[in-house]
């Protein structure tokens, strides 16, 4: 009761007053010295958050759903509401990435969502292009003898035909695969050979699409924010998510073989184990989960 009542008197009365005699002391207002004083990254845009949320003019409330092409101009207007001299380059600069930044992280979402949404069409050339790409990449001495086939179980799909298995994340959970086997093939073919352990074996490529979901979950409800303002000077890009899930597979292989599970009929309790301990990763203001190539 008293954390509330102290929390509603700071942020109704002393919170103004201590910002006044701060801007007296310092000569610069609570953005300069939240931008001037934080380290560049995550600590830095994420520490301006609370002063756009809670400000009553309407150029910064606005300030942080800008888009791309109008962070410049905002800039410009946020220096003049606040008074800031526009020759106060560092101010400038380090405002301009904070709202890119932030402006980026919405716009990947809006295209990650966008991608999740197109349904595996069999009929589309570039979809069957893109699975016939994830097997040669996976299995690369071995033919695959037909576009419906047992031989996708191989590979850790559940029936003869992949396509029913991306219902869930569309296209998303192919494009990570292909990206993972692309970039990183060594990586992939040894953790497809792991995944077929006759005791703590797993399905891979389903174990893939189910990673894509923890990926695009953290990313929707805006726990990878600190991550990719660490990762990114500017705007995160659908590459930078990519990377993210890489990680993912990567460390879930790690982390499945270590617990040693007694079955995969214990999938979905290690599952959110290992869910659980990314999301505390990222609560980190310095975090980066990334693998290099």
């Amino acid at each position: 009761m008293w954390a509330h009542v102290w929390g509603f008197l700071y942020s109704k009365y002393f919170r103004f007053w201590l910002k006044w005699i701060l801007r007296l002391l310092t000569g610069k207002c609570e953005l300069q010295r939240l931008l001037g004083g934080a380290e560049a990254g995550a600590r830095r845009t994420l520490s301006i958050m609370p002063s756009f949320l809670i400000k009553s003019f309407t150029v910064l409330r606005n300030a942080v759903h800008v888009e791309e092409a109008e962070v410049e101009k905002c800039v410009r207007n946020v220096m003049k509401e606040k008074k800031i001299e526009q020759e106060d380059t560092g101010f400038k600069t380090n405002l301009h990435i904070s709202l890119l930044q932030i402006s980026g992280y919405k716009k990947l979402y809006f295209n990650v969502e966008n991608l999740r949404k197109v349904p595996y069409d069999s009929e589309n050339e570039d979809h069957e292009e893109q699975l016939i790409e994830l097997w040669n990449l996976l299995m690369p001495h071995e033919n695959l003898k037909a576009r419906i086939s047992k031989q996708w179980c191989d590979i850790g799909f559940q029936g003869d035909d992949p396509k029913t298995d991306f219902r869930g994340m569309g296209l998303l959970g192919l494009v990570n695969l292909v990206y993972f086997s692309k970039h990183y093939t060594n990586e992939a073919r040894q953790i497809l050979s792991r995944s077929n352990h006759p005791k703590l074996g797993y399905s891979y490529a389903i174990v893939g699409i189910n990673l894509t979901e923890m990926a695009y979950s953290l990313l929707k409800n805006g726990a990878l924010k600190a991550h990719l303002y660490n990762m990114v000077s500017g705007l995160p890009q659908m590459e930078h998510f990519h990377q993210f899930y890489c990680y993912l597979v990567y460390e879930f292989d790690k982390f499945w073989f270590e617990e040693e599970p007694e079955s995969i009929m214990h999938f979905n309790q290690y599952r959110e184990k290992f869910h659980e301990k990314i999301k505390g990763l990222l609560l980190d203001c310095k975090v980066v989960l990334t693998l290099q190539d």
